[in-house]
């Protein structure tokens, strides 16, 4: 499993088509403030695997609030044959800090 920087994966984002974004935070974490990837709580994804093949040939960035729950997240996927791991370093709270601070 790999991390991802916030500027690389904002590149990835905006240039890659076979990108698939999961964030592991709880629902009420969505909620509040997401970027639009697909939300699947940490202690769902055992009970979602089926449901996840479907982005197995995809290149999957997982992100939460800080990069901690991503990193399980993204360990579980590859130990379950799962390639082209990514975890966003700082989770989603350094990508509104950077892209924030960059717009404001």
């Amino acid at each position: 499993m790999e991390s991802i920087t916030v500027d690389k994966f904002e590149t990835i984002r905006t240039t890659n088509l076979n990108l698939t974004v999961l964030d592991v935070r709880e629902h009420w974490e969505y909620e509040e403030e997401n970027i639009g990837a697909i939300n699947v709580p940490l202690c769902t994804i055992p009970s979602k695997l089926a449901e996840l093949e479907k982005y197995k040939n995809t290149t999957i960035v997982c992100h939460c609030k800080t990069g901690k729950r991503s990193r399980q997240a993204a360990k579980y996927l590859e130990k379950n044959g799962f390639q082209n791991i990514l975890s966003l370093e700082g989770g989603i709270q350094a990508y509104i800090n950077q892209y924030s601070a960059e717009q404001g």
